[in-house]
């Protein structure tokens, strides 16, 4: 892991009743609406409860270049930890702070266990970085219209140091998959399932709550402090470390067994009815 600076950032603790000093908000599906647009009751909300003293971070699966355009449209200029907790990212700096990559040689280990076990995958992969590419694999389909470099020769998936690995499966579901990966190869990489159709081969130990983690003691703040937002199951360990996990309506049947509550869906303002109901 680099370091590279502490973040400008401080925040005075929560007044007119708020009750938590940090909101964690994972990004697709739970912050941001099915047009990844964010609605005007929830920017109000996050609105009233920061300046109510509380702090913001988004926690997304996504590494830093598939996030910043996001973050830029949006005017979010804080913390925001990326790529599965692997990047602490400054975003009205666009500085990188801290950022952890996957042993490749693990990995290729990892990924010969899982093909022994499923048979030929689908392979894409997120290289470090602030401008690190997205490489996409013969057969690997890349939802929206996100940027990738294709790539032919698997030599080219371990020329330079990454963050993940992405997985998928001919015919197995990402369920299915995500489990056959979690017992082939569970000692050498972490496995997370963050979406439809991403299956993620991370460094062992990492996820949501360790970026999380990080970033909340740059602010001064800790577990106690935190209510945290997601929809899937990579967003477990982040419930697993606040104080309070809410998921949304939309989420995964594996995150709504953890959660405190269940929310409305991302697209019914399901953070807004939370925090509106916390700052009355």
């Amino acid at each position: 892991m680099t370091d590279t600076g502490a973040a400008a950032v401080s925040d005075t603790g929560p007044a007119g009743g708020f009750p938590y000093r940090l909101i964690a908000t994972d990004l697709d599906g739970t912050l941001l609406r099915g047009d990844d647009t964010i609605s005007r009751r929830t920017r109000a909300a996050l609105a009233a409860a920061t300046a109510a003293g509380a702090a913001h971070i988004v926690v997304t699966g996504r590494a830093v270049p598939w996030t910043r355009h996001i973050l830029d449209d949006l005017g979010y200029d804080g913390l925001a930890v990326c790529g599965q907790g692997a990047q602490v990212y400054h975003a009205g700096e666009h500085r990188l702070l801290t950022s952890v990559t996957l042993d490749r040689q693990l990995a290729g280990v990892a990924l010969a266990k899982i093909e022994a076990e499923t048979g030929p995958l689908y392979l894409a992969a997120s290289r470090d970085g602030l401008d690190g590419d997205v490489l996409v694999g013969p057969g690997y389909e890349v939802g929206g219209d996100l940027p990738a470099v294709p790539f032919t020769d698997a030599s080219d998936l371990w020329s330079a140091p990454l963050n993940k690995i992405y997985i998928q499966h001919p015919t197995l579901s990402d369920d299915e998959l995500a489990e056959a990966a979690r017992r082939t190869a569970g000692g050498f990489v972490t496995v997370t399932m963050a979406g439809a159709g991403i299956v993620e081969l991370l460094p062992l130990g990492l996820s949501k709550a360790t970026g999380l983690s990080l970033a909340a003691r740059r602010l001064g703040l800790k577990a106690a402090d935190t209510i945290a937002f997601g929809d899937m199951p990579n967003d477990i360990p982040m419930f697993g470390w606040a104080a309070r996990g809410v998921a949304m309506a939309n989420a995964h049947q594996e995150l709504k067994a953890v959660a405190d509550e269940v929310t409305s869906s991302n697209d019914e303002d399901g953070i807004a009815v939370v925090l509106e109901r916390l700052s009355a």
